[in-house]
């Protein structure tokens, strides 16, 4: 499990434009790195268009943001030009960094056991550490606390 304090494992997946993002080129950076189980679903969109609202706060305490889920790079386009967002969208549909980062998990739901993404964030540094991590993420004001958590390294 990838907890505080480890190295963040690196990956290459394809962004909504079909291009190849790979976390390793970040350094420099920090990057919320966050998983979201389906592209246009009222808590996927809310989370990705408050990420949005916010990206510019993100930049100035020198983050970027990047969101995973296991959907098409097609998906993520649709959904990126829908909501006109202004974040990175990668799609792992594989789900090998999904499984990575542990958040490919058993969920439940009326008592059918599926497979899925547990929302979750990850804070990664500039030299690519992870500095704190969010599982189980419910959306309302979670954005504001990974900005929080952003400010708050760099100073």
């Amino acid at each position: 499990m990838v907890d505080v304090g480890d190295t963040a494992p690196d990956f290459e997946l394809r962004n909504s434009t079909d291009k190849k993002v790979r976390l390793s080129k970040m350094r420099g950076k920090m990057v919320v790195l966050y998983f979201y189980p389906k592209d246009d679903t009222s808590g996927c969109t809310k989370q990705a268009l408050e990420f949005t609202d916010k990206v510019n706060a993100f930049k100035k305490a020198g983050a970027v943001i990047i969101g995973i889920s296991p959907d098409s790079v097609k998906s993520h386009k649709k959904f990126y030009d829908k909501h006109d967002l202004g974040i990175e969208l990668l799609s792992d549909e594989e789900k090998k960094v999904l499984s990575q980062y542990d958040v490919w998990v058993e969920k439940s739901m009326y008592g059918r056991k599926y497979m899925g993404v547990e929302r979750s964030t990850f804070l990664i540094n500039q030299k690519g550490k992870v500095l704190q991590v969010w599982r189980k993420v419910k959306v309302k004001g979670h954005v504001d606390a990974v900005l929080e958590a952003v400010k708050n390294a760099q100073s």
